[in-house]
Parts: C-alpha cells; sequence; structure tokens
C-alpha cells in the first residue's frame, strides 16, 4: 500500500481536477461511485491511522461530491462500530448521480442523516469535514458559514475531505470563513491552493491518494503548477575538485546599506559566503564601509557614494544583488539606475524593487524576490488583491518585469519564462522577522556566483533558505533572527555531513 503522507510533486486547479475525473470515468472507464468508495475508504484509513482511540465521529455533509465521500466514511466507520452521526446541510433530495448512490448506501445500513445543530458537536473525538469540496468560487454565507464558525469553536480535532471547507482550491485563500483541518486527505490530483496563501494554516496536515487511476490519465491534463521536491538540495551539490580556488566560485557584489539600514546589506553578504560564493563585496555608504565587516572580515566593504564609483565594482562581480538597505533617495536611485544596463546575473529585492514599483525597465537576466506589499506597488494593487490569487500575481510580475519572479509568503512562489510556477513548502512562520528576505537574497545570488543558472538557483536558494529556517525553528520559531539560519546554510550545501548521526551544524 503506498504511503498516503508522501504527495507528489504536479498540484492542480479545480477544473483540472475535474478534468482527471473525467478522464477516469468517461475515457478509461472507471464509475464514478468505484471512486468516491476509494475516497471514503482512503479516508477512513488515514482516520484510523492518526486517531487510533477515537470513539465517537460526527461527519458533516453537504449536497455535493465532498457530501458523498463523507457517506462513505460514515458508513466504514458505523459498520466499524464506531458512534456516527451524519449532520447534514441542504436538502437530501438534491444528491445526484454518485452521491446519491453513497446517500442510499448508507441508509441501508441503518445510519441516517439528522439536521445540523451546534449542541451535537459538543461531545465529539472527532469531526469530519464533507461540506463544500473544491467547487467553491464565492464566500460562504448562511447556513453553512454558521456551521464552519461553530466548528473553528469546537478543540476536537478535524479531518478535511480533499479540501478544507471554504478554502479556494486554486487560490488557497478563505472565502469569507473556513475549516481549519488538522488532517486533509485529498484524492487524484493535489490542489495548488493547498500549499500557499492561507492554505498552509488551514489544512494541516496533508496526505494523499490517487484513487488507483492510471498514470495515463495524468499526462491527458496538463499542469503548470508544481511542488519544489524536498530532495532538491541534497542533489544539488557535489563535492568540490581539491584544485578548486576562490575563483573558482564567483565573486558577489551586494549593493545596499543607505544611512541606518547598513544590517541588511551584511546579512545578504554573509548569506551569500555561507552557501558557498568564493568573494563577496558590499558596495555600500562611505560611513559603514569601515565598521560593517567588523564581525566578518572576509567581506570586502567599499565605501560608494557614486554611480561612477561603483563602476569598478561591477565590472569585477560575477553577480550582482541591489536593494538590501538601499533606501529610496538619491543615493539609492543612482545605484539602481547604474545596474539598469548590465547584463550580469542580478537579484533585486527590497527598496530596488520599489524604485521599481516608480520608473519601470525590464531586466531578462534578473531574479526579483518581492513580498505581497512590494508586489502590490510593482502591479498597483492591494496587498489584498495580491493575496486573493498569488498565482495569477507571480505571472503577472514575471510577464511586466521579465526574468524570474520570487513571490515570498506562506507557500513562497516562483514563476519562470514558460509560464511554469514552482512552490516551496519549506519554511514557517518564525521566519516573518525583518532581515529574513536579505538571507534569501544573499543566498540565491551566492548560488548564481557559483555557477547555478537562474532557474535553478532560484529554486535551490528559496529551499536552502526554508529548510535552514525549519531547522533553526527547532529551537523556537517565536525569536528566531535571519543570522540563526546561516549555519545551517551551511550545512545544508554540504550534503556530506547529511547524515543521522550529524543533524548539528
Amino acid at each position: 500500500m503506498k504511503d498516503k503522507s508522501v504527495l507528489p510533486l504536479p498540484l492542480y486547479r479545480a477544473s483540472q481536477v475535474r478534468e482527471l475525473d473525467r478522464v477516469a470515468i468517461e475515457e478509461m472507464g472507471i464509475p464514478g461511485i468505484c471512486l468516491m468508495e476509494r475516497a471514503g475508504s482512503t479516508a477512513f484509513q488515514v482516520m484510523q491511522s492518526c486517531y487510533p482511540k477515537l470513539k465517537r465521529i460526527i461527519v458533516l455533509c453537504g449536497t455535493g461530491n465532498n457530501g458523498g465521500d463523507g457517506y462513505v466514511i460514515a458508513r466504514l466507520a458505523f459498520l466499524a462500530g464506531y458512534d456516527v452521526t451524519v449532520l447534514q446541510l441542504g436538502n437530501t433530495n438534491q444528491l445526484k448521480g454518485e452521491a446519491r448512490l453513497a446517500f442510499e448506501a448508507m441508509l441501508s445500513v441503518g445510519l441516517s442523516p439528522q439536521v445540523f445543530s451546534e449542541k451535537k458537536l459538543a461531545i465529539v473525538d472527532l469531526i469530519v469535514d464533507a461540506l463544500l469540496g473544491t467547487g467553491l468560487d464565492r464566500e460562504v454565507a448562511g447556513k453553512f458559514r454558521d456551521v464552519i464558525e461553530a466548528v473553528g469553536r469546537r478543540t476536537c480535532p478535524v479531518l478535511s475531505l480533499d479540501i478544507p471547507s471554504g478554502l479556494h482550491a486554486d487560490t488557497g485563500k478563505v472565502m469569507g470563513a473556513a475549516i481549519k483541518a488538522d488532517i486533509t486527505v485529498s484524492f487524484i490530483g493535489l490542489k495548488q491552493g493547498l500549499f500557499t496563501g492561507d492554505g498552509p494554516e488551514y489544512c494541516g496536515k496533508i496526505y494523499f491518494d490517487d484513487l488507483q487511476v492510471p498514470e495515463a490519465i495524468y499526462k491527458q491534463v496538463r499542469h503548470t503548477v508544481s511542488r519544489l521536491p524536498d530532495a532538491l538540495c541534497r542533489e544539488a551539490f557535489a563535492r568540490r575538485p581539491r584544485n578548486a580556488h576562490k575563483g573558482s566560485f564567483g565573486h558577489v557584489l551586494i549593493i545596499g546599506g543607505e544611512q541606518g539600514m547598513s544590517g541588511a546589506a551584511r546579512l545578504a553578504a554573509e548569506a551569500a559566503g555561507r552557501v558557498g560564493a568564493g568573494k563577496v563585496s558590499i558596495a555600500t555608504r562611505a560611513s559603514h564601509a569601515d565598521v560593517l565587516n567588523l564581525t566578518r572580515p572576509e567581506i570586502m566593504c567599499h565605501g560608494i557614494e557614486t554611480a561612477k564609483e561603483l563602476a569598478p565594482l561591477i565590472a569585477n562581480a560575477d553577480v550582482i544583488a541591489i536593494g538590501t538597505g538601499l533606501g529610496q533617495g538619491a543615493w539609492g536611485k543612482a545605484m539602481l539606475e547604474a545596474i539598469r544596463h548590465v547584463e550580469k546575473p542580478i537579484v533585486i529585492d527590497a527598496d530596488a524593487l520599489n524604485l521599481l514599483a516608480q520608473s519601470p525597465f525590464r531586466l531578462t537576466n534578473s531574479v526579483i524576490t518581492p513580498h505581497a506589499g512590494e508586489a502590490a506597488r510593482l502591479l498597483h494593487l492591494s496587498v489584498d488583491e495580491v493575496e486573493a490569487d498569488r498565482f495569477a500575481a507571480v505571472q503577472a510580475l514575471q510577464l511586466r518585469f521579465g526574468g524570474l519572479c520570487i513571490l515570498k509568503g506562506a507557500g513562497t512562489l516562483i514563476a519562470d519564462t514558460q509560464g511554469q510556477i514552482a512552490i516551496c513548502t519549506a519554511g514557517n512562520p518564525g521566519m516573518a522577522t525583518g532581515g529574513m528576505g536579505d538571507v534569501l537574497t544573499g543566498v540565491i545570488v551566492g548560488l548564481l556566483a557559483q555557477g547555478f543558472n537562474p532557474l535553478q538557483a532560484s529554486y535551490l536558494g528559496v529551499c536552502l533558505h526554508g529548510k535552514a529556517g525549519d531547522k533553526a525553528a527547532l529551537e523556537g520559531e517565536r525569536g528566531l533572527l535571519p543570522s540563526d539560519l546561516f549555519p545551517w546554510l551551511r550545512y545544508f550545501v554540504n550534503p556530506e555531513l547529511h547524515t543521522e548521526e550529524k543533524l548539528a551544524p
């Protein structure tokens, strides 16, 4: 039996999952009720495995196919001796197709649905959410919203079928109200909204079952979104040749550090070094140059006040990052203008993005790394509009500014030049602190310096950053500092250290 906690990489929109269903039923000849029975059975197995001591179960059912999955798990649990209560929302006269068949099969074993009452949630070990499914395209209202909010007031665990009710399958946005699940069991195709935006907060632990559909089905439905593989960092780095020298691994130039903001450039510079760049230089305000590297003397610091002074540093560098602590004043504008026509790989972050929003231009050999606020300014939208559909936002940014775009946040997205989007699922809320983005910039530019192309550096960079953050957060998310990632960054770029006996840097 497949391990249902091992998730596939391809992700799908709700319409694409419906097409997978259609192909399985109409072209492969798998009866729809067979798929529904498999879905309910899978969820029942996950429930038993995760909650071996539970006795009392409530199954919340709507009138669509998601409710049909709920009827199956309710029937199986009832036959297995659990105390099962099915609470129905919507008129069962509306049930059609496979959902109607699953409902009748449940009735046939002596289990009938009851009308919802919040009082019935008072004594229960587990709530199974089979209310709305993936077809939701508008805000939850009325009785469904009342039920979702009632579930939110309970302390017992919740298992959602396919997707937490109220979460948009395509965007990961909560549609007014949503079930906050402890476990989500998804079927046939993983929904892209589970992994970004509100999705990671509402889905809990995700399990998956392809319901035994043939692999050929997946070749008929093209997906454009994928998760980055967990093994990406392990497989990317080979041992260095014995005759290597510092010139073999590139020269990074970090441009930033306006008055009072030198720390951002310093964080980016050390991150670049920690992932293996051969040499790292900082171009910063002259008042910072003598003190910026006191705690990290390996960094070469240059006091730069004009674009003319910056020119030889650009010429000597292999790759450039600009924006960390840059400011939006005259100095920052002059520095950004100085790299506008440079053809070397460039990472653009922070205030360089804010300046880019004021005077847009394209850099095809670039990687831009906005968070939602910077993305909103670049697209002339509100932050809420960006977060409402992060997939659309990252694609729009890539099309407008060229190169690659990394939209940071819960479920960081990377849009490439071919219309593909990747999601990194590593990372944690402890990383929501000032300076963490500066470290990511340094990681990506440090990888570019070593010869990784922009797409490789972006994929690896967000994975390294997230995985290092997760390791650092083992000592607690609150109080996590960007510099806490440095030893773990070094650890992950040296995969020969990755054994069970060596879990500390």
